[in-house]
This record gives structure tokens, sequence and C-alpha cells, in this order.
């Protein structure tokens, strides 16, 4: 497993690096730890990674019992399955909440090689990412909120024209999240796997893991990460109030 994410995941579930690495099932009481993926921060009422077949849970002291006493032999590989995930919420409803969003992670460790003749390649850093604010068109590459925070983007333009756009936001100062968007009329180009190699290349080369989170059903998307040289790390959930 991953060194980098090891740490990171010991650090977002409350736990140390041996627990992550071991065989068990590990439940945590939640509490802000410096060091942690932030992203849309609210009330953790519970939030679950599975990786390696296990499962990794922090949340709210009665709610992580709850699922402890539930889950503690579950097997993780399947705690995602819709069965699992429609007792999981019906047990939440008791406390007050539901599941907010699921979905499957990937990581990269190693540059590629990207062929970028065809292309302008354009990068943008700091101030210069605020041309794009307000634009629906980078909704997927840029955030733009406090934190997590916007650290680059990767513009591929021909003829003058924008066909696409790759984001990283620094969801911990460990880990750097990816987002992208590429224009409707250059769909199929092979855009997105382009900028998602260019990025995760400039992210490697600051001595961040580039990570990269998508919908269950999105396969476009997740055929993207694969090209791009990404390989499935991990799926995580988190739930929120009724």
């Amino acid at each position: 497993m991953n060194d980098i994410l090891t740490r990171q995941l010991a650090i977002d579930f409350c736990t140390d690096v041996d627990s992550v690495l071991s065989k068990e099932n590990i439940f945590t009481e939640y509490k802000r730890i410096e060091g942690r993926r932030i992203f849309q921060e609210r009330e953790c009422f519970l939030k679950v990674a599975v990786v390696n077949g296990k499962i990794l849970a922090s949340g709210k002291k009665n709610i992580i019992e709850w699922v402890r006493d539930k889950y503690k032999n579950g097997n993780g590989a399947w705690f995602m399955d819709m069965e699992c995930l429609h007792e999981l919420e019906e047990g939440l409803s008791n406390f007050g909440c539901r599941i907010g969003q699921a979905h499957p992670f990937y990581i990269a460790t190693n540059q590629s090689d990207v062929e970028t003749k065809d292309y302008d390649i354009r990068f943008f850093v700091g101030k210069e990412l605020e041309q794009f604010r307000g634009d629906e068109r980078f909704g997927e590459a840029f955030i733009f909120d406090v934190l997590p925070k916007d650290e680059i983007g990767v513009g591929a333009y021909k003829n003058g024209k924008i066909l696409g756009m790759a984001g990283a936001t620094s969801d911990s100062d460990m880990m750097w999240q990816i987002g992208i968007n590429v224009m409707p009329e250059a769909e199929g180009l092979g855009i997105g796997t382009m900028l998602v190699s260019i990025i995760k290349n400039e992210i490697l080369s600051r001595g961040k893991l580039p990570f990269y989170g998508t919908s269950m059903s999105h396969t476009a998307s997740q055929r993207v990460a694969l090209a791009a040289g990404f390989t499935p790390a991990w799926a995580e959930l988190y739930c929120v109030s009724k």
C-alpha cells in the first residue's frame, strides 16, 4: 500500500498507520486532526473508507459505536454493495442522518510521457486562476473556495480555442485531487487523458500524491483515470444530516 496514502488515511480516520495496514476493521470517534483532507468541511456524522478489503470508519461516538457493533466482522470488499448501503442508511436514519456520497478513488505514483504536439498547453497558477472564476465550463476542474485551495490549472488549446481544463486542489499537504472538464466538441479526442496525465506529472514533481475521485457510474471518467496511469486505491462514503 502506498506510504503517503496510508499516512493520510490514518490522519483522516483518526487512527495510526499500523491500524490502517492491519487486516482488522477499524472504528474511531472522529476528531479534527491537523493534516486531514479537507473538503466541504462540516459536522462528521460518519465517514467510511474501504481499502484493501477492510473498513476504516470514523464518526460521532453514538454512531460509530452502532457501526462497530454491526460491521466489526464485515467484509469491506462488499461494504458498498447496494444491499449493504440500504441497510446502512436505514440504521443511520435513527441518528438523523443519511449517506451523502460514495466514490471510488484512484492514485498515481509514476509520471507519464504525454504527447501534446497537436495542442497548445497552458499552465495557470495562483492568481492566474481567477480568470476562470464563475466560468461554468470548469465546475469540475476548479472549486474556488477557501478550502480546499485551487493550486494549478492546465488547459489544452487549439487555434486559440480552449478544449479542456484540468485542475488540482490541495485537499491536504500530502495529497492533491484532480478535476477535469472537456468541452463537448472535444469529447472523444483524448483531451481528458492528456490533461490529467500532464497535471498528474506536475503534482508528482512537487512531491505530492495525485488522486482522482469520480462517480461509481461515471465509466468515462474512470477510463480517463486508468488511461492516465491511475490505479484504484480505495472507496469512500460520508454521511450528512437528513
